[in-house]
């Protein structure tokens, strides 16, 4: 049974029978209150620290009138500690890039209707890019809080969608592009 408030500590270090309870009742965030920020992110899955990249960042920003997104590489430093950005060459390393709309009852990635979709087969990651297969539903946790994001990853193999891993973002800073 999932309690009735979450905050980002307890959503990350819930199971994955309360995560997907939140992921059933809770609806998409507004992809335009996402434009202009990173959000702090956690994976719920412990492999994920073996593989290094349990902590990240999730960025969002508007291209024309679409709101796109990238991931950031951070110090994988543990659950309480700051996200602090990996840099190269003076800047922040984004990856991952993704295209954000909500679910289309018409597509293949139509599990969660009520969430957003962060789709990884967009046009600005390599054709050779393995992030490519990742497709990542995305909900608001509480209605009155749009700073708590709750997300579902995963791996599109031809028609066949294999989950991955739950993760919690928490809105950090404006992001850079």
């Amino acid at each position: 049974m999932a309690p009735e408030k979450f905050d980002y500590l307890l959503l990350a270090t819930s199971n994955d029978d309360v995560l997907e309870e939140v992921m059933l009742a809770a609806k998409g965030p507004d992809p335009e209150s996402l434009a202009g920020w990173e959000f702090k992110g956690f994976n719920s899955m412990d492999l994920t620290t073996m593989l290094g990249f349990r902590k990240f960042k999730k960025g969002f920003y508007k291209d024309g009138g679409e709101v796109k997104g990238y991931n950031v590489k951070v110090k994988q430093n543990g659950l309480i500690d700051p996200w602090i950005d990996t840099v190269k060459k003076g800047n922040s390393v984004k990856h991952g890039w993704y295209d954000v709309y909500p679910v289309r009852a018409e597509e293949v990635d139509n599990q969660y209707p009520n969430a957003l979709l962060l789709n990884y087969n967009a046009d600005r990651n390599p054709k050779v890019d393995p992030s490519r297969v990742l497709r990542d539903y995305l909900v608001q946790v509480d209605p009155d809080n749009p700073d708590l994001l709750l997300g579902k990853a995963f791996v599109a193999a031809g028609k066949k969608r294999v989950f991955v891993s739950y993760f919690i973002l928490g809105r950090e800073n404006e992001s850079t592009l």
